[in-house]
């Protein structure tokens, strides 16, 4: 059945939704690129039937279809589909196609594999299996095949016969499943994944700590569990499964392999069998693992308010894409998956408002698909890097730009003394201690309480079972917007006697953090982001790479770095293990700032 949808709407405030009904980004001084006059539009509902993987399956899409698009007047596509547990029917989701149609691009929007009224497993964005089954969705938009009820595209425009002007838009589950197709499918002609993984090993299993590894990570359980119950409560959000939805030889929603993950993860064990087949299967369906087969010109967006896809993820994809000749830029935005309650920034595009031609981030997608999609090659498509700045009020100076990542510039030093000072012959000699107790005594976040807006207890750390060095108040601002990275060198008698035990679980955990200290003694843990470490060696130093953050620290502020033995979002150390650290003018922990501007 077509639906036809008639609706005027002035440019300035056409609406686009991306990925996840949230906000994106604001004005800086970049030209609006032209958008096509399109008052109208049709929605026709349609199902394909798809092998994906070793499954056989139906994908539900829904086909907008511009009005005065016909074979002799075509136009380029766009396809998106929804994040991880929602469908094509969402507000987020359903407005990508709305929102394209109205500026004369055809757009299919369709609910991903396991969701909504689409069939097969959850197989967490495979290329061989979501990638696959995407391909078959650009086949019917290149019009060399039928929809199931005969529905055929001859109106889109075609590079070479088969071969259509296509690209892709989404966030987090829609985003990764992008790269996925573009893995498997050089048609597309230009990407936008948002707020999405590098590597699901590092998002859900993170260790921080550079030349670890093999060694795997600190489960990050409440991310993770929560995603899973979303997974394996599919029946109570969407009644009468297609019957391919089902797995009868493990969890019920999921790939066999994505629940012996999943399984591994929460028995807080790695032996080094089950760790081996959990890190192949998550970096399996990781773009980490076949970055080197995308082509398609991709422009990155990534959220800072984000624990589950922190900045590092985007940053390993642009630097990957970058290197291999891949046309390639990025832009950090202010949301992402946590914050929830904080609600957009000031002039960032706000996805139930709207303000696509009005907000930064807005005209850089326009500006893509205009280069890329429409062939217009004068357009300007903005500079390799972009950043919000919170500190800044005024909505059309937030994004500041760049050609390139900031490298560490600043290095401070951990003084035996529990201070942060900028000279390593001011480091007094000194043994500081600490041990974790059998229960989490820090706190981060609860994970999921920005997801769904609920509020969230301030960061805190139970006195003894952390250490803390904190720097003199600053004479002026300090602009810190990359990864720091901190290198370190711990005593831990316990953890060296039991490191070699052949499980990994036996390995010291650690968490180090950076909080911004005000002069009244308010402290903000920045984003509420942590770098959890399994240690690889406890008798050698090890540099930990934590989130990238964009943070101000205005004059007389503080830097805080912390390291603590726990953290309530995280599984945490096998049985007690007391930490000391020893610091000496010759020999001290090192903390090292990405600065800009000074």
């Amino acid at each position: 059945m077509e639906v036809r949808v008639s609706r005027r709407v002035p440019r300035s405030r056409a609406p686009l939704a991306l990925a996840l009904g949230a906000a994106l980004a604001a004005p800086l001084a970049l030209t609006p690129p032209a958008t096509a006059a399109a008052d109208s539009y049709t929605v026709t509902p349609l199902k394909f039937t798809v092998r994906a993987g070793d499954r056989t399956c139906t994908v539900d899409a829904d086909l907008y279809r511009p009005a005065g698009v016909d074979r002799n007047r075509r136009a380029p596509a766009v396809l998106g589909t929804n994040g991880f547990g929602g469908s094509k029917s969402d507000g987020s989701t359903d407005t990508i196609g709305k929102a394209f149609a109205q500026r004369g691009y055809v757009s299919l929007i369709y609910s991903g594999l396991g969701f909504g009224r689409s069939g097969c497993l959850i197989s967490l964005d495979d290329p061989a299996v979501d990638g696959a089954a995407t391909a078959r969705l650009v086949d019917f938009l290149g019009g060399t095949r039928a929809a199931d009820d005969g529905t055929k595209a001859d109106f889109v425009t075609l590079d070479r016969p088969g071969d259509p002007r296509v690209g892709m838009i989404g966030g987090s589950y829609g985003g990764a499943v992008q790269l996925a197709t573009a893995a498997v499918d050089h048609r597309l002609d230009a990407l936008v994944p948002m707020i999405t993984w590098n590597d699901l090993a590092y998002a859900l299993d993170p260790n921080n700590a550079t030349g670890g590894n093999g060694v795997p990570g600190v489960f990050k359980w409440q991310w993770t569990n929560g995603f899973y119950l979303i997974g394996e409560g599919q029946p109570l959000l969407q009644p009468s499964l297609d019957p391919s939805r089902i797995n009868r030889l493990s969890c019920l929603h999921f790939v066999t392999k994505a629940c012996r993950t999943i399984h591994t993860l929460n028995s807080g064990s790695y032996p080094a069998d089950r760790t081996a087949e959990l890190l192949a299967f998550a970096r399996s369906v990781s773009p980490a693992s076949y970055l080197h087969r995308v082509k398609a010109p991709t422009l990155l967006v990534q959220g800072q308010a984000d624990t589950l896809f922190n900045l590092n993820e985007a940053t390993a994809t642009y630097r990957t894409l970058r290197a291999q000749g891949t046309p390639v830029k990025m832009i950090w935005q202010s949301w992402g998956h946590s914050g929830g309650l904080t609600g957009p920034a000031a002039g960032e595009l706000d996805l139930s408002k709207g303000n696509l031609e009005t907000s930064y981030v807005g005209r850089r997608v326009l500006a893509w698909f205009d280069r890329h999609l429409r062939g217009r090659t004068q357009t300007d498509t903005g500079p390799a890097f972009a950043y919000h700045r919170d500190w800044i009020t005024d909505p059309d100076r937030a994004y500041a730009t760049a050609g390139h990542l900031p490298a560490p510039s600043r290095t401070l030093y951990l003084s035996g003394d529990g201070k942060l000072v900028d000279n390593r012959n001011k480091v007094a000699r000194g043994s500081r201690k600490y041990t974790n107790w059998l229960t989490p005594t820090s706190h981060s976040e609860s994970s999921l309480a920005g997801l769904i807006g609920l509020p969230d207890t301030p960061p805190h750390d139970t006195e003894g079972t952390y250490l803390g060095w904190t720097s003199a108040p600053l004479s002026h601002p300090l602009d810190v917007v990359g990864a720091p990275r901190a290198t370190l060198k711990v005593h831990s008698p316990k953890a060296e006697r039991t490191q070699n035990s052949g499980d990994a679980a036996d390995k010291l955990v650690l968490f180090a953090k950076l909080y911004d200290i005000a002069p009244d003694g308010t402290r903000t843990l920045v984003r509420r982001l942590v770098a959890p470490v399994r240690v690889p060696d406890v008798t050698k130093s090890f540099t930990v790479t934590l989130p990238g953050i964009v943070h101000r620290y205005d004059k007389g502020h503080r830097l805080r770095f912390v390291i603590a033995a726990s953290d309530d979002a995280y599984f945490g150390n096998r049985g007690v293990k007391p930490v000391t650290v020893v610091s000496g003018p010759r020999n001290t922990g090192v903390l090292r700032l990405p600065v800009v501007g000074s």
